[in-house]
């Protein structure tokens, strides 16, 4: 693990040097190959969270497979994003995502997402390290404190020098190390089965572990369906990979819109086969733990953390500390994505536009490290104040859960700006609010399943913004 960390931090340093602009610190000089942008989604969007609780999903008492069907509306999502966002992305040289909208409707509209981009991906993603903090701690037994201070450290250490190059590459060796980790992790599985890999798949025939699709029309069912996977997956990937920053930024470092298309179409054929593989390993984990039951059995609430006890208590000491460099690779690959996709954000779309004063290449550059290196210490912070008020994972989820409300009516007023040229920044405003707020009604109020959120949200933002629309030319049409 140690050698990990000062490889990647090594290397990290090493692929950023020579750098003169916040053009090269935030976007690469526009020229990274389609496949490490490629690369680089996956692993971002790839957390602890998925690495950890993905095979949980598969190993539970009536799980299965059926999880896997979000990422059919993951690919049709990436589709509609290289159709409809891709060609805004790269008319002009934006930094930001956010600038789309300035250009659309106004300043106000930049500033508003731009800052509500900023408290939900720095709030989230210090969550993700307070769950990897947990999971290491778990494992080798230090202080969960110093478990976050040394992953968050490393992650500042190589982002601040590297910049999004930095960043990248870096995704694309931890891509590698959380895949090869999870490889091992099953190869483990499969040689302590007494009769291997072939009573694995009879175990997972006979338990329905294999099962794929479930039409059920029910859109408050808590396990997935072919129709939320489907629908809700494709608004939810819209979302996350069309209006989000972190996955934006992705784009702008390629060297072509082409580019882009590409790495952003392949990488939902990626995830799908990357799911498959985290939910076989929890079918496998699943036949492990009935064959060999552990001497505290698990219950509904262990799902979680049963790939790490597996981990911990049977893998040799070579490749635990594997398994442990892929945990930490899977939430460095977001952190540090995310600690320069909200420097940028915040010196491109809110310190420049509004500093009354010119600043070199030179200056820009340092401001925007030292923004990386602030919001490296803020998640820290907040990661170690939800462990002082005793957050647990369940606790943290939720917050996650919460987090991601934005992104539904983030999509909505995106689709205002492309699809209703007749709504001005103010009825769309009014309806970015109005579709948050009824989203977060229907989140903490109903029994609404969580992949119909961003569909909703967006649907809500849109009609919400034509109506305030339409209300505000009525006087004048008379």
């Amino acid at each position: 693990m140690v050698i990990y960390l000062g490889c990647v931090l090594a290397f990290g340093v090493w692929v950023g040097r020579g750098q003169q602009s916040t053009v090269d610190y935030f976007l690469g000089g526009r020229s990274l190959p389609w496949w490490a942008v490629l690369l680089s989604i996956v692993a971002t969007e790839t957390s602890t969270a998925t690495f950890l609780s993905v095979p949980g999903i598969a190993f539970a008492a009536e799980g299965d497979f059926r999880f896997l069907q979000i990422t059919f509306g993951y690919i049709v999502g990436r589709a509609l994003v290289a159709w409809i966002f891709l060609p805004l992305y790269f008319r002009g040289e934006p930094f930001t995502c956010y600038e789309v909208l300035q250009r659309r409707f106004g300043i106000a509209s930049r500033r508003v997402t731009s800052v509500l981009f900023l408290i939900t991906r720095n709030v989230s993603d210090a969550l993700r390290l307070f769950l990897t903090a947990i999971a290491l701690q778990q494992a080798i037994g230090l202080e969960l404190w110093v478990c976050v201070v040394v992953v968050g450290l490393v992650t500042i250490a190589y982002t601040y020098f590297g910049g999004v190059k930095s960043v990248v590459w870096n995704d694309c060796i931890q891509f590698a190390i959380y895949m090869v980790g999870a490889a091992a992790i099953l190869w483990v599985i499969i040689s302590l089965l007494p009769e291997g890999l072939t009573q694995l798949i009879a175990y997972g025939q006979q338990h329905e572990k294999f099962r794929l699709f479930d039409f059920d029309l029910a859109i408050t069912k808590t396990t997935m369906t072919f129709w939320a996977g489907l629908v809700g997956g494709v608004f939810l990937t819209t979302a996350t990979h069309g209006t989000d920053q972190l996955m934006v930024q992705r784009y702008l470092v390629a060297n072509s819109q082409r580019g882009a298309t590409i790495a952003v179409l392949l990488s939902g054929v990626v995830v799908c086969f990357q799911f498959a593989v985290f939910l076989f390993i929890g079918v496998g984990l699943s036949c492990f733990y009935d064959v060999f039951p552990p001497e505290i059995a698990f219950t509904a609430t262990d799902n979680d953390r049963v790939l790490a006890h597996f981990v911990v208590n049977h893998l040799s000491t070579g490749l635990v500390g594997l398994t442990l460099a892929a945990v930490i690779a899977a939430a460095m690959s977001t952190l540090s994505s995310s600690l320069n996709s909200s420097a940028t954000t915040l010196i491109n779309d809110i310190y420049l536009p509004m500093t009354k004063r010119e600043l070199s290449p030179k200056q820009q550059l340092t401001f925007s490290r030292i923004a990386s290196a602030g919001f490296g210490i803020l998640q820290i912070l907040i990661a170690i104040i939800s462990y002082q008020l005793g957050a647990n994972t369940s606790t943290a989820k939720s917050v996650l859960k919460i987090a991601g409300f934005a992104l539904g009516p983030m999509l909505g007023l995106y689709f205002l700006a492309v699809f209703a040229q007749q709504v001005k920044q103010r009825a769309a405003l009014l309806g970015f609010g109005t579709g948050t707020a009824a989203l977060s009604y229907l989140a903490l109020c109903t029994s609404l399943s969580w992949p119909w959120y961003a569909g909703a949200g967006a649907a809500l933002t849109f009609a919400s913004g034509l109506a305030f629309s339409t209300f505000e030319a009525a006087p004048s049409d008379r």
